[in-house]
């Protein structure tokens, strides 16, 4: 199947940064088209119609979110931006910031306008210094053009939109740790309810999309909801940016509709390296469960990834082939996770730490049968007790490991002549103090 560019259609064009160009291929004309002339509630209900789900992982109806928001037209509302983009294998936000920063800024006017938001933020990657330099040029560009400011295209509404660079922290891209970052505090997550709906930034209502579900609105307002209702599949509409890293000979960013198979996105990115076999992947950056060989024809999109227990998250497809370690690939993802835990709780700060621990003794040697037991019970509890997403997304990608090649694991344990008894004391491995 070709890919089907709808978000990435100019990216590859010269000066598409720029406002002169972005408006020369059609660029903000949805804001002039929904301004004043489409009621902030029948945007809403035209983007709940369309099926567009979050593209940032967690694939929630965005029209069904942005209807959370209190109708109180007094009450100070704000728009969140989530692009700190930190999810190991995720790189689709960065090329549409770079490539096409417009269409974003277009995006959040839109979504701004819907919910009656009056200051929109968007919370960059830190690291993003490219992005961070075009995004500030891009705002300026569009302000001058009268796309923000006051009383936009003679109506009553303005808006307002600054940039905000990250934290540096993996945790920040969880929301609500994203608004305690954004506030000036630490960046670690609240406790829920309430929701970022009703109590967000500033405790004000707030509404956090991801870039790429922000960008997806500009085409729905121009092409119209039936347009994007026959991209992808039912429940699955629209397009979506697959990423494709690891051991693959183009990786790179892939537009296709949801649903298209695993196997033809792994051929746009020319397949395995000459004389490798695929092996394993993660399908939506490293915090979800394994795909294997026989996964290959699965559907990408939402619900099917769920119901093989896994998911699709960003659309991040990690590949490893059969050079791949997976005792390795299951100790370094853990190491991220103990790495980027904010602390704030015990089954995380604590879950990780001895999984990196005892995958490190399995590595050197030193490793008994109980470990495998032990490292299953630490992440199941991981995955139901912890205060956030992190650790539960830190927990199927190391079980999905142990489950798919058992024998590897167990490989290594052979190695040592005690495995059958009980692991001695940690602290007497040199390599863990």
């Amino acid at each position: 199947m070709p890919e089907m560019r709808v978000l990435t259609a100019h990216i590859d064009k010269p000066g598409q940064e720029k406002i002169e160009t972005y408006e020369q291929n059609g660029g903000y004309q949805a804001v002039r088209k929904a301004i004043p002339h489409i009621a902030p509630a029948d945007l809403t209900e035209m983007v709940k119609q369309s099926g567009l789900r979050g593209r940032g992982g967690a694939g929630f109806s965005t029209g069904m979110k942005w209807g959370f928001i209190p109708k109180d037209p007094n009450l100070p509302k704000y728009l969140v931006c989530n692009s700190d983009e930190s999810e190991p294998g995720t790189f689709k936000d960065r090329l549409l910031i770079e490539k096409d920063p417009h269409q974003l800024i277009e995006g959040m006017i839109l979504t701004s306008y819907a919910i009656g938001a009056h200051f929109a933020v968007i919370y960059c990657r830190g690291e993003y210094f490219e992005g961070l330099a075009k995004l500030r040029n891009a705002l300026k560009e569009a302000k001058a053009r009268g796309y923000l400011g006051k009383d936009l295209f003679g109506s009553n509404y303005s808006l307002e939109m600054v940039v905000h660079p990250g934290a540096g922290a993996y945790i920040a891209g969880e929301e609500t740790a994203l608004l305690n970052s954004l506030e000036g505090f630490r960046a670690t997550p609240r406790l829920k309810p309430p929701f970022p709906a009703v109590a967000g930034l500033y405790s004000k209502p707030t509404i956090i999309n991801n870039v790429e579900t922000l960008c997806n609105v500009v085409h729905i307002v121009n092409q119209g909801v039936e347009w994007f209702q026959k991209i992808g599949k039912p429940k699955n509409t629209g397009t979506k940016i697959f990423q494709v890293s690891g051991q693959v000979q183009k990786p790179g960013c892939f537009e296709f509709p949801l649903g298209i198979s695993l196997r033809e996105v792994l051929d746009a990115a020319g397949g395995m390296l000459p004389g490798r076999r695929f092996k394993a992947c993660y399908p939506g950056g490293s915090s979800c469960a394994l795909l294997v060989e026989r996964d290959l024809d699965i559907a990408m999109d939402f619900e099917t990834l769920a119901a093989r227990k896994s998911a699709l998250g960003t659309a991040s497809i990690i590949v490893m082939d059969d050079s791949a370690d997976m005792v390795k690939v299951a100790h370094r993802l853990m190491q991220f996770y103990q790495n980027e835990s904010c602390g704030k709780c015990t089954p995380c700060r604590e879950g990780t730490r001895w999984v990196v621990q005892m995958l490190a003794r399995i590595l050197a040697g030193g490793g008994t049968h109980s470990d495998l037991k032990v490292i299953d019970d630490v992440c199941v509890s991981m995955a139901a007790n912890s205060f956030c997403p992190l650790a539960v997304g830190a927990a199927p990608p190391i079980m999905s490991a142990i489950q798919e090649f058992r024998p590897e694991f167990e490989a290594y344990i052979q190695r040592n002549p005690k495995a059958d008894q009980h692991p001695e004391m940690l602290i007497s491995y040199p390599y863990l103090k």
